[in-house]
């Protein structure tokens, strides 16, 4: 079994997505490849087929593969919670909420067998294990309890490719000050350089490349292009990125905003959106940018409770309910559903210290929290919305409120192992799931967008829709593609100690 561990320089160069392109890569040249993080801090989560919740990379780097990914592959998931808080997964499980301070000094050390245990099942079924590290392996303040970076690397005996993006600027300073600032045996470790989001003239970057090589001694083994993957993103840092899409504007945009709330989770939730033409997405943090949507969504948060307090007293809640009785569309997911309806109940003091709070009133819904925390996979029917009912729809459940109908209300979806999930009013303007990823079923979303648009006399949408599975699959080559075209893979296969690929392939 063969390791390669891809670090950065600092959060969000790219990590994820360069994993995800070796993880393909890999899998196109004939090798069992399987992706690992033994430590990930991420809101935006993937629930397995079995119910395990890890990273959201882990499970699209698995894609990728094309494996089914397993809780191994991401160990420990830490998801913020509060102020110096997050909650705790093991092996796709919740284990409590944790400060930072107790964590570092008690549950890193007790953590460490978990991170063996996981790596060695991977090591023994795949070929290949491309390893991701967080962040930067270099922060002096944390790296005696570092689990993620080069003590992971050490375990697996991994050659590293360190990764630094010149789109941010510094980039030469970046790659040699992260040597300067390990120790001399993890600097042995690292075995080549990639440059990625690169814009403009290779050749007038090629004497810095030539400078770094002669300097280090280490190769550079690519410079990737500045390209929209298409690949979910798992960092918030992402989220800034988002608004620099390029988006429609026209008589005819359908004017969709979301409510970026401070706690926002799984906000790759809102990818589909902004791939759907004809349809300008707005994500706001402050009611001075408010636009008299269309569509107003409230996406999941990881404390339901505080994000309502600050949707109250930043005035959007106003600015919501006022828009819903002009006629605008308001869709809440997860967290966003339960604002959206009459009492949030925390008498055991799950989530906060409120036992009890009004939801915006908006649905019929009552919701209690409670401590078994529900993650799922799921598939249903659709049967509350005028468009596309008895269509299927799928998705994955996070969440650890129960809500209940009331006053007869409408449920969404009738779900494959009997329940009911959301509610809808009964004009169908009114929403909500407890279903993340619900807008990735790519014919409703086109179908509930174009029922909008002959409510305003839009001429709707006709392009192809393309399924999930499909567009997921054609991200994959065509990231593949790209980074074979500018990393010499040739040269990582002999990092590796892979020397005849072909001979591997057969």
């Amino acid at each position: 079994m063969k390791t390669i561990m891809l670090q950065g320089t600092a959060s969000d160069v790219g990590k994820s997505v360069l994993c995800t392109a070796l993880c393909r890569i890999f899998k196109e040249d004939g090798f069992r490849v399987a992706p690992f993080k033994s430590q990930n801090m991420a809101l935006n989560s993937y629930i397995t087929r079995d119910g395990g919740e890890i990273g959201r990379a882990q499970g699209v780097q698995a894609e990728a593969c094309g494996i089914e990914a397993t809780v191994d592959m991401n160990p420990i998931l830490l998801k913020p919670k509060q102020s110096m808080t997050a909650e705790v997964i093991v092996h796709g499980k919740r284990l409590r909420d944790v400060k930072a301070g107790e964590y570092r000094e008690t549950y890193v050390d007790q953590l460490w067998p978990v991170v063996e245990d996981s790596l060695n099942r991977l090591r023994e079924h795949y070929d290949i294990v491309v390893i991701e590290g967080a962040g930067s392996p270099a922060e002096i303040n944390l790296k005696d309890r570092d689990i993620v970076n080069m003590k992971v690397a050490e375990l697996a005996d991994a050659p590293v490719i360190l990764a630094a993006d010149i789109n941010r600027g510094g980039v030469f300073a970046s790659l040699v000050g992260t040597l300067a600032l390990l120790d001399p045996h993890e600097r042995k470790r690292v075995k080549g350089f990639l440059i990625n989001k690169f814009r403009g003239d290779l050749s007038i970057l090629q004497p810095g490349l030539d400078w770094l090589e002669e300097y280090t001694g280490i190769p550079v083994l690519g410079v990737i292009p500045y390209v929209e993957t298409g690949v979910e993103a798992e960092d918030s840092l992402a989220l800034s990125s988002l608004q620099l899409k390029k988006q429609d504007e026209s008589p005819d945009t359908l004017r969709i905003t979301v409510i970026q709330l401070p706690r926002i989770s799984n906000f790759t939730d809102l990818d589909p959106l902004y791939e759907e033409p004809g349809v300008r997405v707005n994500v706001i943090s402050s009611v001075d940018e408010w636009d008299d949507p269309d569509v107003i969504i409230i996406p999941g948060t990881k404390n339901t409770t505080e994000d309502l307090l600050w949707l109250n007293s930043r005035g959007f809640s106003d600015l919501i309910v006022k828009a819903a009785r002009r006629g605008a569309h308001v869709v809440g997911i997860c967290g966003g559903y339960q604002m959206l309806g009459q009492t949030l109940q925390d008498p055991d003091g799950i989530e906060s210290e409120h036992p009890c709070l009004d939801g915006l009133g908006l649905l019929p819904i009552e919701t209690r929290y409670i401590g078994d925390k529900h993650t799922k996979q799921v598939e249903g029917t659709l049967t509350g919305l005028p468009i596309g009912r008895g269509d299927k729809i799928e998705g994955y459940e996070i969440h650890l409120g129960r809500s209940q109908l009331k006053d007869g209300a409408q449920p969404l979806i009738e779900l494959r192992d009997g329940r009911l999930d959301g509610a809808v009013t009964h004009n169908g303007h009114i929403w909500g799931t407890y279903l993340h990823g619900i807008f990735h079923n790519r014919m409703f979303t086109r179908e509930w967008l174009n029922q909008i648009r002959r409510e305003k006399s839009i001429p709707p949408v006709a392009e192809k829709v393309l399924s999930e599975a499909e567009r997921r699959e054609a991200i994959y080559a065509s990231l593949a593609s790209v980074v074979r075209e500018h990393v010499n893979m040739d040269k990582i296969y002999e990092i590796m100690g892979i020397k005849d690929v072909h001979h591997s392939r057969a």
